[in-house]
């Protein structure tokens, strides 16, 4: 087996999965393979001493790898994805952030789920992800959502949106997000979206503060190509794609799509979807149930 393995490094959080991750590796002769940036951090510490291939880029992934390992929590994840892209190298993540639902595998039951990994005894989750036809952004696509929003103001802006060619409406609001299944449960969330579970064939539109109150989010069939038009007071507004973001010019058309590969998550036989929403939205919690 031949394992790929990117992480983040908390002085008082990681250390141990690290370790622990690692130790089982070796004892069962896993070739590891190790993200460069987060290499040099773990000499640095001292957490790993022997010697390991690197990768640094999606360009050094390809077919011969089994799985990539992502430490951390659900932004750990998003960033792993952008050296998989489209190379169907499933994603396991392993826990050591605080609320997530990408990232199944907990520190208390490292050795029993990685066990499972090493037996191939995991299912795979396809996810859907969104592109965004913009020249200025080198990573152009997103596993949670893309959003636009205000920049340097406190005035709202305006989006005007259309589905398949067809005008849908203009939202006056601090923004808009356009959300996959898998960023449901994320910044859409929050803004007062539905949940998706990962298999639903769709996408939610959820309008950040908008001014009208009926303004509320939508779901839309995945295959739909969504146009935005965004005004304001201000020259730019802020586009962002997960985690990385970016200045585009007012008036400018953003033409978002569903792109034509998915990423693979591992999904583990005892950490379903169902359980990670009872565990991280604390439901059933109530003594009545």
């Amino acid at each position: 087996m031949k394992v790929a393995i990117f992480g983040q490094y908390y002085q008082n959080d990681t250390r141990p999965i690290i370790k622990d991750i690692f130790v089982f590796f070796n004892k069962n002769n896993v070739e590891l393979v190790i993200e460069e940036k987060f290499l040099e951090i773990l000499y640095k510490e001292e957490i790993v001493g022997k010697k390991y291939n690197t990768f640094a880029s999606h360009k050094d992934l390809d077919s011969s790898f089994d799985i990539l390992i992502s430490i951390g929590g659900d932004g750990t994840i998003l960033k792993a994805a952008t050296f998989v892209r489209d190379s169907g190298i499933p994603i396991l993540g392993v826990n050591a952030g605080r609320l997530g639902f990408l990232a199944k595998v907990q520190k208390e039951k490292i050795e029993v789920f990685l066990q499972i990994v090493l037996e191939r005894k995991y299912t795979i989750s396809e996810r859907t992800m969104l592109s965004m036809q913009c020249p200025d952004i080198d990573i152009n696509f997103a596993m949670n959502e893309i959003a636009v929003s205000r920049k340097a103001t406190t005035s709202m802006i305006t989006i005007e949106t259309f589905l398949n060619g067809e005008y849908l409406n203009s939202y006056w609001a601090d923004g808009l997000i356009i959300s996959t299944p898998t960023g449901s449960t994320g910044y859409s969330l929050s803004c007062g979206g539905p949940i998706l579970t990962p298999d639903v064939k769709g996408l939610v539109i959820t309008p950040i503060a908008p001014h009208n109150l009926n303004a509320r989010p939508l779901v839309i069939p995945d295959d739909t190509e969504i146009k935005l038009k965004v005004s304001g007071r201000e020259e730019e507004y802020l586009v962002s794609l997960d985690s990385r973001i970016t200045s585009i010019s007012n008036n400018s058309e953003l033409i978002i799509k569903k792109t034509p590969f998915t990423i693979k998550m591992v999904e583990i036989p005892e950490e379903t979807f169902l359980k990670t929403l009872r565990t991280k939205l604390l439901w059933g919690q109530d003594k009545r149930n």
